[in-house]
């Protein structure tokens, strides 16, 4: 195969909307749970995958990787519309900071780790599992891929953490300030999730439990909404589901479960 077929960029250009800050909470969930594999890396390269119409996000991942990670990270923003490339050039203005054309393929690159957020969920259900494998196919050994979406103002929030055997965990977070009630997370699962929404499926239980929860816990409402989705969090923890991390990642509005407990049947 010809090395311009190879690096041939994979996928389609999606809508790229995006906005400031959308992708606050899972870069510093990202900062938390895979410092470590950037730390360690010989080269800490990370790819922000389908960045989209403007830059603003992967210039946000560099930052917050550089002032909490390590200063010499390396982010490359790939995006399939070569338009969308040229535009986001202005922005590599910081050291460690590029933008190419690229799609699942990781146009040759072998990061440590890759970001994809709002990409798949315009994707039909089954081209995702496809979509990991080329992307995982790629990374760097001990790589991972961190695949998720989330709404416009990155209120509500659901990823995955993929690395080549699979996926491993799977997180939901929300801006408490601004949460009715937890049912609201199901707009924002992956797209491996979104339709699995649905009686007979774990994914459903997890979201009732967590709902159910969250209403018995009203009586911690008058002491703030941080207070009452612990309380809620301890709960469906003491009923079985095997929560992971603690109460310092709760209290930021997040719930991680392995991917067994919650994956479709």
């Amino acid at each position: 195969m010809a090395d311009r077929d190879r690096h041939r960029p994979l996928g389609v250009v999606t809508r790229g909307t995006t906005n400031p800050n959308r992708l606050r909470r899972v870069d510093n969930w990202l900062v938390e749970t895979c410092g470590d594999r950037l730390r360690a890396a010989a080269d800490p390269l990370v790819v922000d995958l389908g960045y989209g119409t403007t830059p603003v996000t992967a210039v946000e991942l560099r930052g917050r990787l550089a002032a909490r990670v390590r200063a010499d990270v390396r982010v490359v923003g790939l995006e399939i519309d070569p338009v969308r490339v040229a535009a986001a050039a202005p922005a590599a203005d910081p050291p460690g900071l590029t933008f190419a054309r690229g799609g699942f393929e990781l146009a040759g690159l072998r990061p440590t780790l890759v970001r994809a957020f709002n990409v798949l969920r315009q994707y039909d259900e089954s081209e995702v599992a496809d979509a990991w494998r080329t992307v995982t196919d790629r990374l760097a050994p001990g790589g991972v891929l961190v695949e998720g979406t989330c709404d416009e103002l990155g209120r509500l929030g659901g990823w995955l953490l993929i690395d080549a055997d699979g996926p491993h965990t799977l997180t939901l977070a929300a801006r408490l300030t601004t949460l009715e009630r937890p049912a609201q997370l199901a707009e924002r699962l992956p797209k491996a999730l979104i339709h699995r929404n649905v009686p007979g499926e774990r994914i459903h239980a997890l979201l009732r439990a967590l709902d159910d929860a969250w209403h018995s816990a009203a009586g911690y409402a008058p002491f703030g909404p941080r207070q009452r989705w612990l309380a809620a969090v301890t709960a469906l923890s003491s009923t079985g589901w095997p929560i992971l991390d603690g109460p310092p990642r709760w209290r930021h509005g997040e719930l991680t479960l392995p991917w067994q407990t919650i994956a479709p049947t």
